[in-house]
């Protein structure tokens, strides 16, 4: 098996604030590491991860939990983010487009599709987190209502799932291997997934050796571009989080 090394940069909008790499550095979150990947070639292989864009479950005030058990569309404002990341993408080359079969990321990367002229594959692996009990619901109502399973998952959300739903660790062991067969199956070529929030947050926690709890602590806005690069055994985090392309 190939070392894994992970060079990440954060990329951010100009009206968002996120920790940036350094802070998890410094706060002992992260710790550069080696681990193992089965990409031992000299080919370059590019994965391009996309959240979704906006629903009207995204814009709720306060935030409503959106899992694998919601599945409505974009919203206007979703629309327009998939349309601008759909422009974004006639400047990169891209081989073969991967979605999430949920509605939100079927329209998102069925922009994109139209966009450079693709077909679109869905990989039912990468469906969003399973949160149970708790679909629909706000942290104020599920912190009232279940207080100690409340406590139980922020305090590790790994072990302690959403109620009646999947853990951190159950979307782990559920999406990595699909990753991992689909970046097999494309070595040498570019690639766009487009999935959700905690199924890209999971994977980029595995790529940078975090314990999968950590995931919630990185950022993934709607129609955020995520760029991999992977050759002769290394993978390179090269942007997370870019929204760059969308308008203010």
């Amino acid at each position: 098996m190939a070392k894994l090394a992970v060079v990440p940069r954060i990329e951010r909008s100009q009206s968002a604030c996120y920790r940036s790499l350094a802070l998890l550095i410094s706060s002992g979150i992260y710790t550069p590491h080696a681990s193992k990947t089965a990409l031992m070639t000299s080919q370059l292989t590019t994965l391009y991860l996309v959240r979704h864009g906006s629903t009207p479950a995204n814009e709720h005030k306060p935030r409503m939990l959106q899992g694998s058990g919601v599945n409505g569309g974009l919203s206007e404002l979703g629309r327009r983010q998939a349309a601008s990341v759909a422009q974004w993408f006639r400047q990169v080359r891209v081989d073969v487009v991967y979605s999430s079969p949920l509605v939100r990321a079927v329209e998102t990367a069925n922009e994109i599709c139209r966009s450079i002229e693709r077909e679109m594959t869905t990989v039912p692996e990468l469906v969003e987190v399973d949160v149970g009990q708790w679909e629909r619901q706000t942290w104020d109502s599920i912190k009232a209502s279940y207080p100690e399973e409340y406590a139980r998952f922020h305090a590790d959300c790994s072990r302690h799932g959403y109620l009646g739903g999947e853990s951190y660790s159950d979307v782990q062991q559920r999406v990595v291997p699909a990753f991992t067969r689909l970046l097999e199956q494309h070595v040498g070529q570019s690639i766009t997934i487009v999935a959700h929030s905690t199924v890209n947050t999971v994977y980029l926690a595995t790529l940078l050796g975090l314990d999968v709890k950590m995931a919630r602590k990185l950022p993934q806005e709607n129609c955020a571009v995520n760029v991999i690069q992977f050759k002769d055994g290394v993978a390179q985090l090269v942007t997370m989080n870019s929204v760059f392309h969308l308008a203010e």
